[in-house]
């Protein structure tokens, strides 16, 4: 049994073809459906289906008053129609705008309030103009600057405040200047570090409080560096450093 609920919104999913601009044309040609492909709808699937098959009229529809209907619109709008949608009220329109501007005109979002926009920002710019987003207060759109900024400019980024975006820098950082995190506070990080640092500059990370650290360490210092290894605090690491050190020895003649 169909409640008043249902009702309502099978009567909101079939647009009214009163007053509509596209009855005497669209509607006639098969171009439009009511209840299916259609522009009136109150149905987002609806109204994509209406600009798929009529992709030059969501012109006519970028400043239309419902959000869901610009936003659509906008995937199918021509480049001179997008730029005016750049103040759009509503986030959800300037996430297509965000797809969809050329670059050169993406400067204007960097500062969006909206997060996602923001990221997909960081995920168009060039490598050379993404460091603008390297301060942004959300950590997941520095994540995307620390996953494409050059690795010569990560150098800003190794004191970022979140542990996720410090392990992309730590990953990417150039090796000459991972000795400035060696003593980051996040095992995590510094995890990234023991894999890539040099080994004239391991220093205390011999002694970590971590034993992941100290067993990478274990995994790939030369076997001349292995020695305070082979006395660690943890079996696991001890038992790395000596099976190296075991496997290097010359094999006695039988």
């Amino acid at each position: 049994m169909k409640t008043t609920e249902d009702a309502q919104t099978a009567r909101s999913s079939v647009g009214n073809c009163n007053g509509c601009p596209h009855r005497r044309d669209l509607l006639t040609e098969g171009r439009c459906t009511p209840g299916d492909v259609c522009v009136r709808a109150m149905s987002g699937r609806q109204i994509e289906r209406f600009f798929r098959v009529n992709p030059a009229l969501a012109d006519d529809y970028a400043g239309d008053s419902f959000w869901e209907r610009r936003a659509i619109a906008a995937r199918y709008l021509s480049q001179k129609k997008l730029l005016p949608l750049i103040q759009d009220p509503d986030e959800v329109v300037r996430r297509v705008l965000a797809y969809r501007l050329p670059i050169e005109a993406l400067d204007a979002l960097i500062e969006d309030p909206d997060r996602e926009v923001r990221v997909t920002v960081a995920d168009r710019l060039p490598a050379d103009r993404v460091e603008r987003l390297a301060t942004d207060p959300d950590y997941l759109v520095r994540q995307y600057v620390a996953r494409r900024l050059a690795p010569g400019r990560l150098f800003r980024m190794i004191r970022d405040a979140d542990r996720q975006v410090r392990v992309t820098v730590a990953e990417r950082l150039p090796v000459e200047s991972l000795g400035l995190m060696r003593d980051d506070p996040e095992p995590e990080v510094r995890l990234k570090v023991a894999e890539r640092i040099r080994f004239e500059e391991v220093g205390a990370l011999l002694a970590d409080p971590d034993w992941r650290v100290r067993a990478r360490l274990a995994e790939r210092l030369p076997l001349e560096m292995l020695e305070p290894l082979r006395e660690d605090t943890d079996p696991d690491v001890r038992a790395i450093a000596e099976d190296r050190l075991v496997r290097a020895e010359p094999s006695q003649p039988e």
